[in-house]
């Protein structure tokens, strides 16, 4: 349950909903077949294809230190088409 951030909604991830297509950031550790399982077991859907890409590291500052944002893949996760799962909450900004 820990693999699974949060899901996105944006304009992209909106319209892919009705291709039951779901997109979420995980953390960057896991694998495709542990979310893959995970989502399965959890919602107790049949998952078709996964699709994942890193995304870039942005740099921060704090004072003298540079550091950078934490690291998150993205996932769109594809169901069957008699599948769906209940929408995931939001991350708070």
């Amino acid at each position: 349950m820990n693999g699974i951030k949060y899901a996105i909604f944006t304009d992209k991830s909106v319209q892919l909903l009705v291709k039951n297509q779901y997109t979420t950031n995980v953390e960057s550790g896991s694998t495709r077949t542990e979310i893959k399982n995970w989502v399965g077991v959890f919602f107790g859907v049949k998952v078709i294809a996964m699709n994942t890409n890193r995304l870039s590291v942005k740099g921060r500052s704090m004072r003298a230190i540079m550091g950078h944002t934490m690291h998150y893949r993205r996932m769109i996760i594809t169901l069957k088409s008699v599948y769906s799962i209940p929408p995931l909450r939001k991350k708070r900004t």
